[in-house]
């Protein structure tokens, strides 16, 4: 039995556990700073009841670092071309915390299992990352800056309320989650493919 956070009196237990770092491990890879303050201000509203891995992000100082660093993130993940240095540079970011998040969440748990939950929630992590760079990719040649701002403001708002339904409804979350991973992977087979032929008709040229 897997033991973890708690909502009000109800523990996070089994399925329900898995489901919630799922969400948040995704939400984590598309704003790591909004989830972390919303993780911590639900904790001070007595919404959700951190496990002993997480009360670091019940403080105040952590909610209130997490909350600048999103402010400036708001900004910088909207201007055409800079979100992409900001959101590579961010690799090194999201996945560890999340990885960290997941393995905090599973203490009370073996250390194999706990292990295996932080390289479920990095890996669940990357792919929500490596899906937001690719949707950057595509939107920022784009003469216009609403696409880039509307795709970003989107990402934010996803994570908040990700977060927000993963410590109420974790079984649910995790579905959202698992549609966006299945959207993720068919969009990058699809960006794999289309680059393979523009090789193949460079190389066609060049012959």
């Amino acid at each position: 039995m897997l033991a973890g956070m708690m909502v009000g009196n109800s523990e996070f237990a089994g399925s329900e556990l898995v489901g919630l770092i799922v969400a948040v491990s995704f939400a984590a890879g598309l704003n790591v700073y909004a989830t972390v303050a919303t993780l911590g201000l639900l904790a001070h509203a007595r919404l959700l009841d951190l496990p002993p891995g997480l009360h670091l992000l019940s403080s105040w100082w952590t909610i209130a670092a997490a909350v600048v660093l999103f402010a400036i993130e708001f900004f910088a993940d909207k201007i055409p071309a800079f979100d992409l240095i900001w959101n590579a540079l961010h690799t090194f970011v999201r996945i560890p915390i999340a990885a960290l998040i997941a393995y905090g969440a599973t203490a009370q748990i073996s250390p194999e299992k706990q292990l295996l939950a932080a390289l479920a929630g990095g890996a669940i992590a990357l792919a929500a990352h490596g899906g937001k760079m690719a949707g950057r990719v595509a939107v920022t040649p784009s003469p216009e800056p609403v696409s880039n701002i509307a795709l970003s403001a989107g990402e934010d708002t996803l994570a908040v309320c990700l977060t927000w339904l993963a410590t109420q409804h974790p079984i649910a979350a995790a579905g959202i989650v698992v549609a966006f991973l299945i959207l993720i992977v068919v969009a990058m087979r699809s960006i794999v493919r289309t680059i393979a032929r523009a090789m193949t008709s460079l190389m066609s040229l060049k012959a």
